[in-house]
């Protein structure tokens, strides 16, 4: 991976043992469906994007996380120091998380998670914060030390990158003390509303650079009055289970590294991408060298579909 010292970043999350099972589609309410092997990854958003963040990403990086004292903890603990994240653990008499994860022929997926000893993540768990220079964090733990990890950052000049996701409600202050806010489409609706575009709703989250991401079609972001268009890389997928978490990631370390926003999102979507065509999360994440590869010979979706999709004139 190189030398990372001059780019740090704190990822402070949630860590899980996904337990992945595949069938032809995802079962409706009621339903069973029956599936293939079950499969058992390390996983979790925070875990995920640490791992990234290193891995293709190539900044240092460290990880304030909450494990118990069980063998899914040392699942995860391998995988993560193997990736060459630093691991800064809360040990939790609670088991440590775990997500029961479908995963569809159509490489969808459906995620229930028991945050297990994530939940006891806590305000004054904050890890020394020198020479960090980015602060991620998603809300997997409790948003009060969410909101608490946000606002130490920001007092002491270190930037905060939030990821809000699972959906819900956030407080003001806590989105005031966010510099990057990463969300999906439906995230995005649940914090400002449905009604109307893409590029309008952007405009109505009081984080000065909010991006969304949006699957298929790619990434869009807005920076004060701007926006930034990053289509989607052309893949044929297999599982989609931790491209989000990737991408946040990624995006990271290229901002971590001083790469401008605009070449931030073309690495954190093409690494999503390449996770895509691999099954499971932190092992399906590449090497910066893979990202790197891909970024040679990959091909992206049509940037003024995602103009018109986003409601954004393509000239702009």
């Amino acid at each position: 991976m190189g030398d990372q010292s001059d780019f740090r970043i704190l990822v402070a999350g949630s860590a899980n043992a996904d337990f992945v099972v595949r069938a032809g589609r995802i079962p409706a309410a009621g339903e069973t469906v029956l599936g293939g092997d079950l499969a058992i990854f390390p996983g979790g958003k925070g875990a995920n994007q640490a791992a990234a963040a290193a891995r293709a990403g190539g900044a240092a990086t460290r990880m304030l996380v909450a494990l118990g004292d069980d063998d899914l903890a040392r699942l995860i603990t391998a995988s993560l120091t193997s990736m060459g994240v630093e691991l800064d653990v809360r040990r939790s008499s609670r088991s440590t998380g775990a997500a029961l994860i479908t995963v569809s022929d159509a490489a969808e997926n459906a995620i229930t998670v028991a945050p297990g000893a994530n939940a006891d993540l806590r305000a004054d768990d904050l890890s020394d914060l020198d020479g960090i220079k980015w602060l991620v964090m998603q809300l997997e733990s409790p948003v009060e030390t969410v909101s608490a990890f946000a606002l130490t950052a920001r007092d002491r000049g270190v930037r905060v990158m939030l990821n809000a996701a699972p959906a819900q409600a956030l407080p003001t202050a806590l989105l005031d003390a966010v510099d990057v806010l990463v969300v999906n489409e439906d995230e995005l609706g649940l914090l400002v509303g449905a009604h109307g575009s893409i590029a309008e709703r952007l405009a109505r989250t009081r984080v000065a650079t909010t991006v969304v991401t949006l699957g298929g079609r790619g990434a869009c972001a807005r920076v004060g009055d701007d926006y930034l268009l990053q289509p989607a890389f052309i893949v044929t997928p297999v599982d989609t289970t931790a491209a989000g978490d990737t991408f946040c990631g990624v995006l990271a370390a290229g901002l971590a590294q001083d790469l401008d926003l605009g070449a931030a999102l073309t690495r954190a979507a093409a690494a999503a991408a390449l996770v895509t065509t691999r099954a499971g999360a932190q092992s399906s994440i590449p090497q910066r060298s893979d990202v790197d590869t891909f970024l040679t010979i990959a091909c992206q979706q049509d940037r003024d579909d995602l103009a018109a999709y986003c409601g954004i004139d393509p000239a702009r």
